[in-house]
């Protein structure tokens, strides 16, 4: 057996010490960093500060009317006009939600990016997104964007297999001649490197993004080239001393500091094959890459890509305040989006029915006695979601009373206690020892039994139901 190296005294206390400079309630748990962290990169030790992450102008772009509709039936011109616009609520009058992307090559796509400008959002900026086609900037060029993503795929299954290139040095001829072209009508040109994590970085990346940043430092900078990083079939990897291709710290430090593409023109956008995507992408802040691009609930191309409600809460909880961030838009997008037929799994984060919702008796307890030991932060203030509860035969008479009160939406000295829900907590509890239920009991259910059982409480508080 191993001897302890150090004991650790007991720090008694007689008042509690919440953590709230980590947990403040009001806001996500905040992430701190207590300093620099190694990687080893090509035998180096390479340090990388996180506490910088909050002073930098890290931001959010979306993809939900591009890769987001590869995984859904197409959205009508109004649907996306309606997101949109709830989108711009979201990211606040900073733009955290910088840009969105949409497809140009259909008349609906046209006419959708028109209404959606017409509205006149500062942000998100509306941008394009073509095919690595010299004639395809017209139709950039005729929408009057001043951004346009580019397909240029970089993994040698993409160059040799799927585009049917003789050669790599073909291949890049090609997309240089397309950023020529963008150039040419005045359109900064974002690369898309489809695949790159299952690249040669050395061998094609790394050529080919130098000589992008040469190409960049002939024209103006506003028309400098940007580079999206895509971890096409979500094979990135954060963990220190990962070896490239899939290292996305090698991969941004290559980029950054060897091929000098400045953060704020590097972004990130990830695939979920692995349940790596939200890790992922903020890794990619952490390590140097100022965007990372996210789609509404993460819907997108088979697995999906890093949700954009996640990505606001790691974006609030990495800068420590809101940032004029209005997070009650993401309620108001889960609702809209059910609306209209998008699946939302009940216990998904932040917006699933059930997601601050308890089933266990002691948790229902823990709830009644302060509601911050079971819920993540103050989902009411920040979501208009208050912590509830689902009646089981798991729930006890402290699932009742919280239920109850969350109904009516009684606080502090008002709430109803225990022993005016005796008749209540017996009743489901004859549920299932009588009855021999096996199912939740649904909340209209309940409600009918308080209105039977709590008929002067029912005519009390009806007008706070929620």
């Amino acid at each position: 057996m191993n001897k302890a190296k150090k004991r650790h005294p007991l720090v008694d206390a007689k008042k509690p010490n919440l953590l709230e400079d980590t947990y403040p309630y009001s806001l996500p748990p905040l992430i701190r960093f207590e300093g620099p962290v190694v990687e080893y990169i090509d035998g180096k030790a390479v340090e990388f500060d996180f506490r910088a992450v909050k002073d930098r102008n890290i931001l959010i772009t979306d993809t939900t009317f591009r890769d987001g509709q590869q995984a859904r039936p197409p959205y009508t011109i109004d649907q996306m006009v309606h997101i949109y616009d709830l989108m711009s609520r979201l990211g606040g009058p900073n733009g955290v939600i910088r840009q969105t992307e949409f497809f140009l090559y259909t008349k609906n796509d046209r006419e959708t990016l028109d209404r959606c400008r017409a509205l006149g959002h500062k942000y998100p900026e509306c941008t394009g997104w073509i095919r690595a086609l010299k004639g395809d900037f017209r139709l950039v060029k005729e929408a009057g964007l001043k951004e346009t993503g580019v397909l240029t795929s970089c993994s040698d299954y993409h160059i040799f297999h799927k585009s049917k290139f003789r050669s790599r040095a073909e291949c890049m001829d090609s997309y240089c001649e397309v950023v020529e072209a963008a150039f040419e009508a005045g359109v900064r040109p974002r690369c898309h490197l489809e695949d790159v994590t299952r690249a040669d970085i050395d061998g094609f990346v790394l050529p080919f993004v130098d000589r992008l940043m040469e190409m960049s430092s002939q024209v103006p900078e506003k028309l400098s080239v940007k580079i999206r990083l895509c971890d096409t079939m979500g094979f990135g990897i954060s963990y220190p001393g990962a070896e490239l291709p899939r290292s996305i710290p090698k991969l941004i430090y290559k980029l950054n500091q060897e091929c000098g593409v400045p953060s704020d023109r590097l972004e990130w956008h990830g695939h979920n094959d692995f349940h790596k995507v939200h890790t992922n992408a903020g890794t990619a802040w952490l390590y140097g890459c100022d965007v990372v691009n996210t789609t509404l609930f993460g819907f997108g191309e088979r697995t999906g890509n890093p949700p954009l409600e996640s990505a606001i809460f790691e974006y609030i909880a990495l800068k420590g305040n809101l940032c004029g961030i209005e997070t009650m838009a993401i309620t108001e997008l889960a609702d809209y989006m059910r609306s209209i037929g998008l699946p939302i799994p009940e216990n998904y984060p932040f917006v699933g029915r059930s997601f601050n919702t308890t089933r266990a008796g002691i948790h229902a307890d823990g709830l009644r006695r302060d509601e911050q030991i079971y819920n993540i932060f103050d989902t009411e203030k920040l979501l208009d979601r208050p912590p509830r509860v689902a009646i089981t035969d798991k729930s006890g008479t402290d699932g009742v009373v919280h239920w109850v009160n969350e109904f009516f939406g009684l606080k502090g000295e008002d709430r109803i206690n225990k022993i005016k829900m005796h008749k209540l907590a017996r009743w489901v509890i004859d549920q299932y020892d009588e009855h021999g239920r096996l199912t939740a009991i649904s909340d209209q259910e309940v409600e009918a039994k308080v209105k039977e059982l709590m008929p002067d409480y029912w005519e009390k508080y009806k007008g706070n139901q929620k």
